[in-house]
């Protein structure tokens, strides 16, 4: 029962439904990630690597044959007993062309050597084989001090392109009001959160989630700004002649 209850909150920290707006302070930022990813993931299909997996929140939303979660070399990373390889952050223990697709969520930003650490992604896709990726491009600083860049559409085009990808498609996650609301019950939970889970998740339901409601409200009356967005998100592509 307990173990259900953990799945499920889980759950909802990353692929947030109706729930996820009185249990995850982040309802906004990872909801349209969640979307967008499960609408996407058909393309990332076969041999799969995801860089940085985490807690691997996307598996299930991928079209994968054989899912590959690569990670930091560190105490805390093998604690968490998910991934399948562990790298020291430079190059990844894997052979030129050995993957058919790429994910990579939420990681770019803490990379201090992007340019190095999408040609390595390049390296070890196979010709025609596509990569998601998603960066953000409005948060606060987090997971110091590894916290290294933010990027502008413009800009993580231009990176990825000089690293040898083919755009196939380039969104905006998020880009209406919600976007203030969510950094604003971000500061909140700073300034709230505790090492006892079920704290905060009562915090989370009293104080933030009538706010995320009003989000919901604002987001729905007033226009898109295309200009203010949370997350890029992209498809890539490595050329078939690369």
């Amino acid at each position: 029962m307990i173990e259900a209850l953990r799945r499920a909150y889980r759950r909802e920290l990353f692929q947030p439904g109706l729930l996820g707006i009185f249990v995850n302070p982040f309802f906004f930022a990872r909801r349209g990630l969640y979307l967008h990813i499960r609408e996407l993931g058909r393309n990332i299909t076969g041999k799969t690597l995801d860089i940085g997996c985490g807690l691997k929140p996307y598996r299930d939303l991928c079209s994968s044959d054989q899912y590959i979660g690569l990670e930091l070399d560190t105490p805390e990373n093998r604690a968490k007993g998910v991934a399948d390889v562990f790298y020291r952050g430079d190059n990844f223990p894997f052979s030129d062309g050995g993957f058919d697709s790429l994910l990579c969520n939420e990681v770019l930003e803490h990379v201090f050597t992007p340019e190095a650490f999408l040609r390595e992604a390049h390296r070890v896709l196979k010709p025609g084989g596509h990569f998601m990726l998603t960066v953000p491009f409005v948060w606060d600083e987090h997971e110091q001090p590894r916290d290294y860049g933010r990027y502008s559409s413009f800009g993580i085009a231009a990176l990825v392109q000089r690293c040898g990808f083919e755009i196939v498609e380039q969104r905006k996650s998020v880009d209406d009001l919600r976007v203030v609301v969510q950094l604003f019950i971000a500061y909140l939970y700073k300034k709230t959160v505790t090492r006892f889970v079920p704290l905060n998740i009562i915090v989370t339901a009293i104080l933030m989630a009538p706010i995320t409601l009003v989000g919901l409200i604002l987001g729905w009356l007033f226009p898109r700004n295309s200009d203010l967005y949370l997350d890029n998100v992209l498809l890539l592509r490595k050329s078939r002649h690369a």
